[in-house]
């Protein structure tokens, strides 16, 4: 820092010393100051200036950022002095090491140039104030501002980064506005429990009846969009777990009313199923013999031991378990082999261009096959034309569901069974 050294101070550059020019603003107790810098000649003669400053008092100096974080951890200076550009992860390490082990500690970042990025960064990573190297003459003064809670930047760094700075903080709290407005939205569908639930028809292809249906979330809330929507916004706010276990609540409700004899398929992420929330809730119910839980999300199982015990009190009960995407990848795969599942579900995008893909209607034979040698049931999903039913028929597919059998209805009748003209559909 040039004009630095030996006794010198800021203030000699207004022709008188440091305490002088701050003797309206001395506090009854010094402001404690650590400060770091890898340069030992300017760390020290700003060390100098400290001590002989006394409005100030130098708690203690460092020489890189880690050491910066530990010193402020045990000390908890009232104020930082940070070189930007020191070793060991520079300023901004620093000043989030700071935040974290001395929250109360003020920042007053340090550089060897007007650098507006440098700037930005540390300001943005907490700092409230950015003094050029050079600046002496306002040193101290910044210390002392920054200690009363002040901001403290230099002049010639001010005017280039204050709108810019400006614009990410207006750009910050729009964003923090707007994920405030959408965990409102998801919360209040959370705490009304708006949700309805729809069910599709499952058909048993080789005795062409209804075997079961499948419980599917829908939102009347705005905005309009689809189910998996909701969820994903839901699980990227921290709530996922929440919103599932409202939908899968009020599905284990409505199948209550479901025939004898079907089964009902609710859906369930991995990271919801580990919950001890889900286990009491779907462990509590009677009739667990006709619940099937399909295990949704593309996402990959972190701890398959953990969810497979998880899941073995409800399936001791007669739970059984669907896992669902088979087809769409890698983790779909995973679950089968980990899990070993009652049902395998074909995804949707294998099924779609069956009938005329080559490559999909040998993939959907393999599962096919690998399913019957290990004695698991597969569901084709999103059946929408007769050739595609043929398909999976003559691939030995034990089940089928989609828009071409049945779509899916609000209302569960007494006589499901019969009225879903199964014997049509499958052109019986």
């Amino acid at each position: 820092m040039a004009g630095l050294s030996g006794d010198e101070g800021a203030g000699r550059a207004s022709g008188s010393s440091p305490d002088q020019r701050l003797e309206g603003h001395r506090a009854v107790e010094p402001i404690r100051v650590l400060v770091a810098d890898d340069d030992d000649a300017v760390r020290g003669a700003i060390a100098r200036l400290i001590s002989s400053t006394t409005s100030l008092e130098l708690v203690c100096v460092a020489a890189d950022a880690e050491e910066a974080v530990q010193l402020a951890s045990r000390t908890h200076p009232d104020v930082a002095l940070i070189d930007v550009r020191m070793p060991k992860g520079g300023g901004i390490r620093a000043a989030q090491g700071l935040r974290e082990c001395s929250p109360e500690t003020k920042i007053l970042a340090l550089s060897g140039a007007s650098d507006r990025e440098a700037v930005l960064e540390m300001l943005l990573s907490g700092a409230v104030g950015y003094l050029v190297k050079g600046d002496n003459s306002d040193l101290v003064q910044s210390i002392m501002a920054v200690g009363r809670g002040e901001g403290a930047i230099s002049n010639e760094v001010a005017a280039s980064v204050i709108g810019e700075l400006s614009g990410h903080l207006e750009r910050a709290h729009v964003q923090e506005e707007s994920r405030r407005l959408r965990v409102e939205r998801i919360m209040q569908v959370i705490e009304n429990r708006e949700i309805t639930m729809v069910f599709q028809p499952i058909f048993d292809l080789r005795a062409g009846t209804v075997a079961g249906v499948e419980a599917l979330a829908r939102f009347s809330g705005d905005p309009s969009r689809t189910p998996d929507l909701w969820f994903a916004e839901a699980w990227d706010l921290g709530l996922g777990v929440e919103l599932e276990i409202v939908a899968i609540s009020i599905a284990l409700e409505a199948a209550k009313l479901c025939p004898a004899g079907l089964f009902v398929a609710i859906n369930a992420s991995p990271g919801t199923a580990l919950t001890t929330r889900f286990s009491e809730l779907v462990g509590a119910r009677e009739g667990a013999g006709k619940l099937v839980i399909e295990l949704t999300e593309h996402a990959a199982v972190d701890d398959y031991d953990a969810l497979t015990r998880s899941l073995a009190p409800i399936r001791g009960r007669g739970v059984r378990v669907a896992v669902d995407d088979a087809g769409a990848g890698y983790a779909s795969l995973r679950h089968v082999l980990h899990l070993k599942p009652d049902f395998i579900k074909l995804d949707v995008s294998l099924i779609a261009g069956i009938d005329v893909d080559p490559s999909k209607l040998a993939l959907a034979k393999r599962i096919t096959s690998f399913a019957s040698d290990i004695g698991t049931r597969v569901v084709a999903e999103g059946i929408e034309t007769a050739p595609q039913l043929d398909c999976v028929m003559e691939l030995g597919v034990d089940y089928a569901q989609g828009y071409h059998l049945g779509r899916p209805d609000p209302v569960l009748p007494a006589d499901f069974v019969q009225r879903g003209s199964t014997t049509k559909a499958l052109g019986l």
